[in-house]
């Protein structure tokens, strides 16, 4: 049977964070695995009015088929967004609604991806990047992070090497890091980049869970032609919808993406659509995402103490002004997948650093989740997982 299979499935790791989360589901067990928002964010009541008033006005035309493109005043509204706060010249043709920012990684992969071409990757990078490429059967090659971005260094020494097809990075506090390139990182690479064909792929999923320092600039975005910006409502309104978006100015890329969506699955869910754009515009949102910001701050704030209070000095990690992640790292010979073993008889979860590399097994490097605890369970927990160190 495995004959029939395609190249590209088998060679496509299974999700180590989806398998842990199925032996997380107990209330005994303390997780910081998923990369899950705090469903006390959620908002429910407002969703709930905004679907009814959708249907109410619009009747079955939210459970029609609609245009692959996305729901056109949800397009403007993105559009709109970015102009305000970044003061990019975004436009409704510019923006594809995606089913999540995890379609868009894969229909980018189907537009841009043949077989051994070349990818660079942030090393530790977002595994559900990796997952989704790997179905293309490209060549991975890591680029270092470093406290305030990707080492520049080896990235020019990369592109002078070898052609780069494409450059994936988590700008703003990414994914599993924490981190966040500092300005002078973004105008660097930008810089690099401004003379290769490499299509720049800015996932933006956290940009808007700052809770400490300003907002930066992006690093391609309105300044490079290959310029790809990844955006979703999962982490700021609700990831049950499924509603993510891509960015882009290049006429010819986003031709070919509604090419492979319309293929892919016609459109996102409409109805979906139609009630986060009524949610948008009836309610406050920079006063709900601020609700969000302080509650993670306060959760960011309990791990680093617990952390400090119970980790041993030799165990360092990040300390993120924003997003939903810390980064640990063990010291040199030990491996954080057999400390997740010992910490998971303890009933607390985490993921160890390996599936967040290509190139690398029995890494001594782990990510923590702090945004779907409580105070008293983070607590806990980091004081359980010191005691099997």
């Amino acid at each position: 049977m495995e004959q029939l299979f395609s190249d590209g499935i088998r060679n496509t790791p299974s999700s180590f964070i989806r398998e842990i989360l199925k032996v997380t589901e107990s209330d005994e067990i303390i997780s910081f695995a998923g990369g899950l928002p705090n469903p006390i964010s959620f908002p429910t009541k407002d969703l709930n009015e905004s679907a009814n008033r959708v249907i109410q006005q619009y009747e079955s035309k939210v459970f029609q088929y609609a245009t692959t493109e996305g729901y056109e005043p949800l397009r403007e509204y993105i559009a709109n967004r970015y102009q305000e706060k970044y003061n990019l010249s975004y436009h409704k043709e510019n923006i594809l609604i995606t089913t999540g920012s995890q379609q868009a990684l894969d229909l980018l992969g189907k537009v841009l991806i043949n077989k051994k071409d070349v990818l660079a990757i942030e090393r530790p990078g977002y595994l559900g990047a990796i997952q989704a490429f790997s179905m293309y059967q490209p060549t991975f090659t890591g680029i270092d992070l470093e406290n305030d971005g990707l080492n520049t260094n080896m990235l020019k020494d990369k592109l002078m090497q070898t052609k780069i097809k494409l450059l994936y990075t988590v700008p703003n506090f990414q994914n599993p890091t924490g981190i966040t390139y500092s300005f002078e990182k973004r105008e660097q690479i930008c810089g690099l980049l401004s003379d290769c064909d490499t299509v720049l792929v800015e996932d933006d999923p956290y940009g808007d869970l700052r809770f400490e320092g300003e907002n930066l600039p992006y690093i391609g975005a309105n300044k490079l032609p290959n310029s790809v910006l990844l955006g979703s409502v999962s982490k700021i309104i609700t990831p049950g919808f499924r509603l993510g978006w891509i960015c882009t100015q290049n006429k010819d890329l986003m031709k070919h993406l509604v090419v492979a969506k319309q293929a892919s699955d016609l459109h996102s869910n409409i109805f979906a659509q139609y009630v986060t754009h009524d949610y948008l515009t009836h309610n406050d949102i920079k006063s709900h995402i601020d609700k969000i910001r302080q509650l993670y701050k306060l959760q960011s704030s309990t791990m680093l103490q617990a952390m400090k209070q119970y980790f041993p000095e030799s165990v360092k990690y990040t300390k993120p002004q924003g997003g939903m992640f810390m980064w640990a790292s063990l010291p040199d010979g030990q491996s954080a997948l057999d400390l997740f073993h010992r910490a998971s008889e303890k009933n607390v979860a985490f993921v160890p650093g390996d599936p967040f590399y290509t190139d690398i097994t029995n890494a001594p490097t782990f990510r923590l989740n702090y945004t779907n605890s409580n105070p008293e369970a983070i607590q806990e927990g980091i004081k359980r997982i010191a005691s099997v160190m």
